[in-house]
């Protein structure tokens, strides 16, 4: 059996026991790790890439965010109190049911909402005569299905990018309002007005 990962919010991966009581370090993989230092019970197990039983409750003695490696924090489970009973949590995933997601602001998605969805090029305002691959009409052409989602860095602002695969290869969408006027994880679509240009730049 494997772990439908719909179900399931990955928040951090264990890399290793971390001293002798028992306690482990992992890696984050959440955009909002504090929250992990008030969680009294967290399930492990494995989300994907393997055949795995149902991930298992596990009560939280502690955890904090480690200031020595950056981007790592570290756990410890309850009844678990040596480095041999450490040692079974490693290359686990530590996962929250998706119901205990973070509540988004309006005009915020989690990236593992907008991979797979479904591209569209909205032409409804563009001319009948424009060289556009939907100008024959005001129907949103396809384009293509979201693949990835690129950042600029941390502590660098900047608008995200939309990978997109199409039929003429890669993609690359700014995911800007005035780009993607309508997006809709819920039917996984994404209706985007393309500016001028924007081909020719992803071909450069």
């Amino acid at each position: 059996m494997s772990v439908d990962p719909k179900r399931w919010l990955l928040v951090a991966r264990i890399l290793r026991p971390r001293g002798n009581k028992g306690e482990v370090a992992a890696e984050l993989l959440t955009d909002f790790p504090h929250r992990l230092t008030e969680m009294k019970e967290v399930f492990v197990g494995v989300r994907e890439g393997a055949p795995a039983a149902e991930p298992r409750a596990v009560g939280v003695t502690s955890c904090w965010l480690s200031q020595n490696h950056k981007g790592q924090a570290v756990f410890h489970f309850a009844g678990c109190d040596s480095i041999s009973a450490a040692e079974k949590y490693r290359g686990l995933d530590v996962l929250l049911p998706i119901r205990q997601r973070v509540q988004l602001a309006a005009g915020q998605y989690f990236v593992d909402d907008l991979i797979g969805c479904t591209v569209f090029e909205n032409c409804a305002a563009s001319s009948p005569l424009a060289s556009s691959p939907c100008s024959m009409g005001t129907a949103p052409a396809l384009l293509g299905a979201v693949r990835d989602v690129q950042f600029t860095g941390e502590g660098v602002s900047g608008t995200p990018i939309l990978v997109v695969d199409t039929h003429r290869g890669e993609l690359l969408i700014p995911l800007a309002e005035d780009i993607c006027r309508s997006i809709d994880v819920a039917a996984r679509r994404i209706d985007a007005n393309l500016p001028e240009g924007l081909r020719d730049l992803n071909k450069s």
